[in-house]
């Protein structure tokens, strides 16, 4: 479960990093900031519904080891 919560923490930041990567161009929509990589289009709303997805799953992931950890010291403590 540990894994899961990892793998999930490190989508979570390779959303963050695609979407922080997006700058305000004129003050008319996001747009990849000029360097080194090709513009592309940041698409928020699919970025955002990732987000959620990744939020809910990480919750999810969290709260079963936080019962199976209870469930563990609970059966230390009975000994």
């Amino acid at each position: 479960m540990r894994d899961a919560l990892d793998a999930s923490s490190q989508r979570v930041k390779a959303i963050a990093q695609r979407v922080s990567g997006a700058t305000l161009q004129n003050q008319s929509g996001f747009a990849l900031p000029d360097g080194t990589t090709a513009p592309a289009a940041v698409n928020l709303e699919a970025e955002m519904t990732s987000l959620a997805d990744e939020q809910l799953r990480y919750e999810a992931t969290a709260k079963l080891l936080e019962k199976t950890y209870a469930k563990l010291r609970l059966s230390l403590q009975s000994r």
